[in-house]
C-alpha cells in the first residue's frame, strides 16, 4: 500500500497493550510519527523502547487517563504544546464493565461511558477539526460486533460500541467531500486484556474462539488506508453481523447472555 504523502503523524490512543498497540506498530513500521496515549505510563515506556529498537523511531508518549472529565482537551493541549499536528487519529481506547447493569457500580459504568463515547467524541471533535481545515486526515474508530447485540451482563459496553459505530458512519457521511476519512473497525472477540479488565474473563466469550490482535490490526489498518467507512474483522463476524439485521434483538440479547454468562 503506498503511502499517503500528506500523512505524518498518527496518534493512538489505548496504545499501550492489544490491538492500539498492534495499530501503532504498523504505523510505526510505515515510519509515521507516532503520538502514543494511554493511562498506563509503564506500559507505555515499555513499548516505545521496542519501538525505538525495532523501528528506530521516537514516539511521543501522553499519560492520560480517558475517563475523567476534560481528558479529551488535555491530549489536544499537550499536542498543540508540542508543536505537532495529528494527521492519523485512532481512537482504540475503551473497556467495558461486566455483570448485571443494577448489581454493577454505577462509577465503573459511568466511566465506560466516558471513555468509550464522551472522549471519543471530543477527541474526534478537537482533532478532525484540524484535518478539515487542512483539507486531509484519517480517522479510526474502534467498535465491535457488540454494536449489533444488546448484551445482557455488558448491556452498557455493548450500548456504547452502538453509538461509536452510528455516530462514525453518520460523520464518515458529512465529511464525504471533506478530505478527512471516518472508519470504523468492528472486531469480534478478541485476544486482548478486555475480557480480564471487565471482569469477565471466566465467561463463555472470552473462553471461546478469540481473534489475534495483529490480524484485527491489519484489518483495521488496510480499511483505514483505503479510506473504508466500516470493517468487520473476520468472516464469521461478517455473518453474525449480517443474522443481527434478520433476527429479533430479543433472540439475539438472549444468546448473548449466554455468551457472557460465567461457566
Amino acid at each position: 500500500m503506498a503511502k499517503d504523502p500528506n500523512l505524518h503523524t498518527a496518534l493512538v490512543t489505548g496504545a499501550a497493550s492489544g490491538i492500539g498497540q498492534e495499530l501503532a506498530h504498523l504505523l510505526a513500521k510505515d515510519q509515521y510519527q507516532l503520538i502514543l496515549v494511554d493511562q498506563n505510563p509503564g506500559g507505555l515506556t515499555a513499548f516505545a523502547e521496542h519501538l525505538r529498537s525495532v523501528h528506530h523511531i521516537e514516539p511521543t508518549l501522553i499519560t492520560q487517563d480517558l475517563s475523567q472529565m476534560g481528558a479529551a482537551q488535555k491530549v489536544y493541549d499537550a499536542v498543540q504544546q508540542k508543536g505537532l499536528s495529528v494527521d492519523i487519529l485512532i481512537n482504540d481506547a475503551g473497556f467495558g464493565e461486566f455483570g448485571p447493569f443494577l448489581e454493577a457500580d454505577i462509577q465503573r459504568n459511568s466511566d465506560v461511558i466516558h471513555t468509550n463515547i464522551l472522549a471519543l467524541v471530543e477527541l474526534t471533535y478537537l482533532f478532525g477539526n484540524d484535518m478539515k481545515q487542512r483539507g486531509h486526515g484519517r480517522i479510526l474508530q474502534l467498535g465491535s460486533t457488540a454494536a449489533y447485540t444488546p448484551s445482557p451482563n455488558m448491556a452498557v459496553y455493548s450500548a456504547t460500541k452502538s453509538f461509536v459505530l452510528s455516530f462514525s458512519e453518520a460523520l464518515a457521511n458529512e465529511l464525504k467531500e471533506s478530505g478527512v476519512t471516518v472508519t470504523t473497525l468492528c472486531p469480534g472477540a478478541t485476544d486482548t486484556e478486555f475480557f480480564e479488565a471487565a471482569g469477565a474473563e471466566n465467561t463463555k466469550a472470552a473462553q471461546g474462539s478469540l481473534a489475534d490482535a495483529k490480524d484485527v490490526a491489519k484489518d483495521g489498518y488496510e480499511a483505514l488506508m483505503n479510506g473504508e467507512v466500516r470493517v468487520i474483522s473476520g468472516i464469521t463476524n461478517k455473518i453474525q453481523a449480517m443474522l443481527s439485521n434478520v433476527e429479533p434483538d430479543t433472540m439475539i440479547a438472549s444468546m448473548m447472555k449466554k455468551m457472557f454468562t460465567e461457566k
